[in-house]
């Protein structure tokens, strides 16, 4: 094999291992918060406060 080929292989490799982590996390994630904290805007509340106290 050439180093293309051992490349090539890495490169899934390192594909498959991404993937995994992803599906760990998120069922992790999944596992630990709520749908409601999970889909939440908190975020959004606090960018308008934080856009409200520059209008001010």
């Amino acid at each position: 094999m050439d180093l293309w080929s051992y490349l090539e292989y890495g490169a899934w490799g390192l594909a498959a291992l991404l993937g995994l982590h992803m599906l760990v996390d998120w069922l992790k994630t999944d596992s630990t918060f709520s749908e409601d904290v999970l889909t939440s805007s908190r975020e959004g509340e606090l960018e308008a406060m934080a856009e409200e106290h520059k209008v001010h």
